[in-house]
């Protein structure tokens, strides 16, 4: 090899290193981009005589500064990151709503005690019983706007996961497209990694993580992708789209299904439970949807019927201003119940409130496999009942069947969450408030008193809550929710901006660093441009020898 070989060679290694330089200091805001760098080694020598003369450099391949560890790390954290996000988001709404305690439930809860009071203290008075019905109205009120927005936010959420699901299948389709874009990128490139495309690859897997917690199983040069309890997205050259949809126990909720392959190139949509989506924005939605919204709307409605049973239970004994027995003074549906859209028989489950005292603000869950009904109680999962007799009184809650059922039938029972959102006033006329504790006349103020004792009698939770007691529990503990869930948000924003500077200083660009590297590969370039001048002058020096 001649001396311009050698500078050709020096000039195309310069040339490779000031072009990733300058692909470097472009991509330095990129998001998701890893600095590369050109990895050169000797060409080798040539034998002669006198011993072995140099060939020169030659370009073995482009490198990405990338860590596997510290990017997992990362999009791991950020995934957590946006699931106490959107946690979060939906948590503090209600806090907000729970917390303030003067408006709501809280102060409507005492003035209609108050009211109570007042028509004790003044049995006759027409003033006082007119108030009790505006306070007992203006009580039913908050409750109903309260499960109102509890409602919109549900609704809220459906629409939500709708969006996610949607956006999920988009970035899997995408990963999908880059898989195929990598493989044949790198076999046109005789084997060379294409560093850019394995760059947007594991961006879009990052902000993938950050809708829904993702595994990535490494395929060859392909990515496969699963997520919840080892459900797959994406497997070699095929994709498996979720769907989200109403569920089929319950078709207010919309839940998250994912296709389970059934043979003969068959699918079959399965959904999968809130508790086993983890991560991302999904994540976070499902989580407080089962573990807080659920439990507020159950626990407000059996407020609302511990409310409703126990003023109407006393109400009864008593007698209004003519002298006739009282009636309920709210009115209350019973339990909701509804059958799965794949029941094959025409079974159907009834329930009705016996004892509010026993009620536990649990959700139920009611199977038939043919040859008995089992009636688990969740979140907890305790079989309650296993039988076919029935009626059947499970927590205060009586439960009937009529109908024939077939195995494999299920029914899901929500006893109190609608209760907040139903319970209306019963009684419109003063006169019909049963205050008297005897036929004997208006001035008898007996029963009002032991209306107004029930703002502190222990009427729920087996014995242990009285009404101001239940509902202070249900802000005590979504207060505590919120707290927890900022706490553990600072922790994880603290985590996430760590493993972003580990991971960046192996792979983010360094334009100092870039900069001076500019200079040391341009004069690589002078220097290397040098040997093809001085090659030319020798070339020439000889030709004139000739002449």
């Amino acid at each position: 090899m001649n001396l311009s070989n050698l500078g050709l060679s020096g000039i195309q290694a310069a040339q490779n290193r000031l072009q990733t330089i300058g692909h470097n200091i472009n991509n330095a805001a990129t998001e998701g981009y890893n600095r590369q760098s050109v990895k050169v080694s000797t060409a080798g020598a040539q034998a002669t005589g006198a011993g072995y003369v140099g060939l020169g450099v030659q370009v073995d391949t482009i490198d990405r500064a990338y860590n596997n560890f510290l990017y997992r790390q990362l999009v791991d954290s950020q995934s957590k990151g946006a699931e106490l996000g959107a946690y979060g988001t939906e948590i503090t709404q209600v806090n907000n709503i729970m917390a303030d305690r003067t408006v709501g439930i809280s102060p409507a809860l005492q003035k209609f005690f108050d009211g109570m009071q007042a028509v004790a203290s003044s049995p006759a008075d027409p003033a006082a019983r007119q108030e009790l019905l505006g306070r007992a109205s203006s009580l039913v009120g908050q409750l109903n706007d309260t499960n109102a927005f509890l409602n919109d936010q549900r609704s809220n959420i459906n629409t939500q996961v709708n969006t996610v699901v949607r956006q999920i299948n988009s970035y899997v389709e995408r990963v999908h497209d880059l898989n195929n874009q990598i493989v044949t990128a790198k076999a046109a490139g005789s084997g060379q990694a294409p560093n850019d495309l394995l760059d947007k690859r594991e961006q879009a897997v990052a902000e993938l993580n950050e809708l829904v917690g993702v595994n990535v199983i490494e395929q060859g040069d392909r990515f496969g992708l699963s997520f919840g309890r080892g459900q797959v997205l994406l497997s070699s050259d095929t994709v498996y789209p979720l769907q989200a949809g109403p569920s089929i126990d319950d078709p207010s909720r919309t839940v998250v299904s994912y296709a389970m392959p059934a043979g003969n190139g068959k699918t079959t949509m399965t959904e999968i439970g809130d508790q086993y989506i983890r991560g991302g924005k999904l994540g976070g939605l499902l989580q407080y949807r089962s573990q807080t919204l659920d439990a507020v709307q159950n626990d407000l409605g059996r407020l609302a019927t511990g409310l409703a049973m126990a003023v109407n239970a006393q109400h009864e004994q008593g007698f209004d201003q003519v002298g006739r027995p009282g009636e309920a003074f709210f009115s209350l549906p019973d339990p909701s119940v509804s059958a799965s859209e794949r029941n094959q028989g025409n079974g159907e489950f009834s329930a009705s409130f016996v004892n509010a005292n026993d009620l536990t603000a649990s959700d139920y869950q009611i199977s038939y496999n043919g040859a008995n009904y089992s009636i688990v109680r969740h979140p907890d999962g305790n079989l309650m009942y296993e039988g076919t007799t029935f009626p059947v009184t499970i927590d205060g809650i009586e439960m009937d069947f009529s109908g024939t059922a077939l195995a494999g039938d299920r029914w899901t029972m929500t006893p109190t969450r609608g209760s907040a959102s139903d319970i209306k006033l019963n009684i419109s006329n003063p006169a019909s408030i049963a205050a008297a504790g005897s036929d004997a006349g208006d001035a008898d103020n007996g029963n009002a008193l032991k209306l107004a004792q029930l703002q502190t009698d222990k009427v729920l939770g087996n014995g242990t809550m009285s009404l101001n007691e239940s509902f202070s529990q249900i802000v005590n503990t979504i207060g505590v929710q919120t707290q927890q869930n900022q706490t553990a948000q600072k922790a994880q924003d603290t985590l996430v901006q760590q493993n972003f500077a580990a991971q960046q200083a192996i792979s983010g660009v360094n334009l100092n660093e870039e900069y001076v590297n500019l200079e040391r590969y341009q004069e690589l370039f002078r220097a290397a441009s040098r040997l093809i001048d001085v090659s030319s002058t020798l070339f020439d020096t000889l030709l004139s020898l000739r002449q």
